[in-house]
C-alpha cells in the first residue's frame, strides 16, 4: 500500500444540482386534468377546487402575499395522504398583466418561496410591470411538508467526513478498503435516517411529482396556461412540466439547463468538467492580482492549482483554526468554501480573502463560512432539510448503481477528465445506492412533444451545469431553442448580459423567439 492521504467527499453533493426525469402519469393515474378552472371534475377536483388564501407574509419582502394548498402525498392515490406546498407571490407593478410568472432557483432542495423576495435580481423591472412574481418551495423542501433526515450535528459529520486515498491521491481516484467501508455506512445511514423520519415522503420526493404540484399551482393562480422560470435544477422541474403538461406550457425559460437523458453517474462525473473549467476561471483571474494567495503573475495556471491542491492537502493532514465554531476545518470543509468561488465570480473576492488567511495565518474560519453559505447553514432547520431534499431527488429521479464497485470504477474514470472534482462527484453519489427501489424513475430524454416553444439558456463556462447540457436539452425539446451566453458563472439570465436580458424578457413577455443557436458574448 502507497502513501495513504485524507480525501474528500463532500464537495460532490455542494455540487450536485441535478438530475434526470421520472414518470408521467395520465388520467386517474395521476394528471391534473383539465384544471384550468376550479371545481372542475377528474380525480384532482378536490385539490384543483382549493382556494388560496393570500395573506400577508410574515417575513421577506413587503407587499409580499403568502399562502397554502394541498396536494397528494401520492399522486396515483388522490384520495390517500395529503401534504402542504407553501407559495408567496409578489403582485406585478403595472395594471396590464399578463399573469403568473412561476420560479425556481435550483438546488434540489432551492426554496422558490425565499426566491421571491430577490424579485429585484431574478427578473427585470420590465417583467415585473407585466407579472405576479411567484415562488413555493417544491414538496419536502422548507415551509412546505417537510422531509426530514439528519439532523444538523449529523448533517455536520456526514459532510465533513474524510477518508483515506492511496498513494498520495488526495482526490479519492483510489481509496483504500477501510475509506470504501466508510463512505458506505455514512451513505446508507444517511438513508436509514430518511426512513426513520419520513417514511411515506421520501417515496414521492422526484420531479415528476414536483411538476404536478406546479400543475395544479397553475389552476390555483387562474393561469391557463403556464409562464416559467427556472435555474439549475429548476430547468428539470420545467421540463418535466412540459413533458407532461405540453398543452398547458405558455413561455418556459430553463437556464442553466440539466440533461435528462444521462444517468445518474454521468451526471455527475459530467458536471464535474464545469467545476474543473470554473476552477481554471478562478485561479486565472486570481493569479492577475498582487495579492493572490495561489502565486504570482509569473506563474501558469497548473501551478497555481497544484498550490491549490498541496494547501488542500496539508489542511487533510494539520486541521486548519476555526474561530466559528467547534468544527474541524479538514480538508472537506477547506474545500467546500473554494467550492463556493465556482458557482458566480461575485465570490471570487471573498474566496480569495479566505484562502489568504487559510495560507498565510493557518485560520479556515473565512472558508468554513462560505461553505456554510453554499449549504444555508446559516439556519439549520434549512441546512437539514435542504440537503435531505437534494440527495432525495437525486436519488429519485434515475436508477443508479446498487454495486459500490460501479461508483469506484466511475471515481477512476472521472478523474482522467476531471481530476479536481470528479472522483468526489462520483463517490457523492452514493447514498443513492442504498436508495428505496420503490422511489426510483426510469430516466430518458423528454421531449414535450406538442408544446410551444421553450427557451434553453446555456452558459459557456458554467460550473454547475456544463454548456453541453443545455445543447442537448434544447436538442432532446421538440420545440426547444438554444441561447448562449458567452461568460463565467451558473445560469445566464441577469448575470450582467444584456443580450441574453433582452432576449429572455421578450419571449416572457410577447412569446418572441429568437433564432435558434442565438449566442451572445
Amino acid at each position: 500500500m502507497g502513501t495513504i492521504k485524507r480525501g474528500s467527499t463532500a464537495a460532490a453533493l455542494a455540487g450536485a444540482v441535478l438530475l434526470a426525469t421520472g414518470c408521467a402519469f395520465d388520467g386517474a393515474d395521476g394528471t391534473v386534468g383539465d384544471a384550468n378552472e376550479a371545481g372542475t371534475t377528474g380525480p384532482l377536483a378536490d385539490f384543483t377546487a382549493q382556494e388560496l388564501d393570500w395573506e400577508a407574509c410574515e417575513s421577506g419582502l413587503e407587499g409580499a402575499e403568502c399562502a397554502v394548498f394541498e396536494v397528494p402525498l401520492d399522486y396515483g392515490e388522490p384520495d390517500g395522504a395529503r401534504i402542504e406546498i407553501a407559495v408567496k407571490r409578489l403582485p406585478a407593478k403595472g395594471d396590464d398583466v399578463i399573469g403568473s410568472l412561476v420560479l425556481n432557483p435550483g438546488g434540489p432542495g432551492g426554496s422558490g418561496f425565499d426566491y421571491v423576495d430577490q424579485t429585484a435580481y431574478a427578473v427585470s423591472d420590465d417583467v415585473r410591470e407585466r407579472f405576479d412574481v411567484v415562488g413555493f418551495d417544491p414538496r419536502g423542501v422548507g415551509r412546505s411538508t417537510p422531509l426530514t433526515c439528519m439532523d444538523a450535528t449529523e448533517l455536520d459529520e456526514f459532510l465533513g467526513m474524510d477518508v483515506d486515498s492511496e498513494d498520495g491521491d488526495a482526490n479519492l481516484a483510489e481509496i483504500t478498503d477501510e475509506g470504501v467501508a466508510e463512505m458506505s455506512e455514512s451513505g446508507r445511514a444517511f438513508v436509514e435516517a430518511c426512513e426513520a423520519h419520513s417514511p411515506e415522503l421520501m417515496l414521492h420526493m422526484g420531479t415528476a411529482d414536483v411538476a404536478k404540484d406546479m400543475d395544479v399551482l397553475r389552476a390555483l393562480l387562474g393561469d391557463e396556461r403556464l409562464t416559467y422560470l427556472g435555474a439549475s435544477y429548476g430547468t428539470h422541474i420545467g421540463a418535466q412540466y412540459a413533458d407532461q403538461f405540453p398543452d398547458r406550457v405558455r413561455a418556459l425559460v430553463l437556464d442553466g439547463a440539466v440533461d435528462p437523458s444521462m444517468d445518474q453517474l454521468e451526471l455527475s462525473v459530467d458536471q464535474a468538467t464545469g467545476f474543473e473549467i470554473a476552477l481554471t476561471a478562478f485561479v486565472e483571474d486570481c493569479l492577475t492580482l498582487t495579492d493572490c494567495p495561489l502565486g504570482g503573475s509569473g506563474d501558469g495556471v497548473d501551478d497555481g492549482i497544484a498550490a491549490l491542491n498541496a494547501f488542500l492537502e496539508d489542511a487533510g493532514e494539520d486541521p486548519l483554526a476555526n474561530s466559528a465554531d467547534d468544527r474541524e476545518v479538514n480538508r472537506t470543509r477547506a474545500g467546500l468554501g473554494v467550492l463556493a468561488a465556482l458557482y458566480t465570480d461575485a465570490w471570487w473576492p471573498r474566496v480569495r480573502e479566505a484562502l489568504t488567511d487559510a495560507m498565510d495565518d493557518g485560520d479556515g474560519t473565512g472558508l468554513i463560512l462560505l461553505g456554510d453559505d453554499l449549504y444555508s447553514r446559516s439556519d439549520t432547520a434549512v441546512y437539514e432539510n435542504s440537503t435531505a431534499a437534494l440527495i432525495a431527488v437525486n436519488c429519485s429521479d434515475l436508477p443508479s448503481p446498487r454495486d459500490v464497485e460501479a461508483y469506484a470504477e466511475a471515481a477512476v474514470e472521472a478523474a482522467e477528465e476531471s481530476p479536481n472534482f470528479g472522483p468526489g462527484l462520483a463517490w457523492g453519489a452514493l447514498p443513492c445506492a442504498y436508495w428505496p427501489q420503490e422511489a426510483v424513475a426510469p430516466g430518458g430524454a423528454l421531449d414535450a412533444a406538442g408544446a410551444d416553444p421553450i427557451m434553453v439558456v446555456g452558459t459557456t463556462r458554467d460550473s454547475a451545469t456544463p454548456y453541453a447540457w443545455a445543447v442537448a436539452l434544447a436538442e432532446q425539446l421538440d420545440s426547444g431553442f438554444l441561447v448562449t451566453r458567452d461568460g463565467d458563472g451558473h445560469t445566464g439570465y441577469r448575470m450582467g448580459d444584456a443580450c441574453v436580458d433582452t432576449m429572455v424578457d421578450e419571449y416572457l413577455i410577447d412569446l418572441a423567439v429568437p433564432v435558434d443557436g442565438m449566442a451572445c458574448a
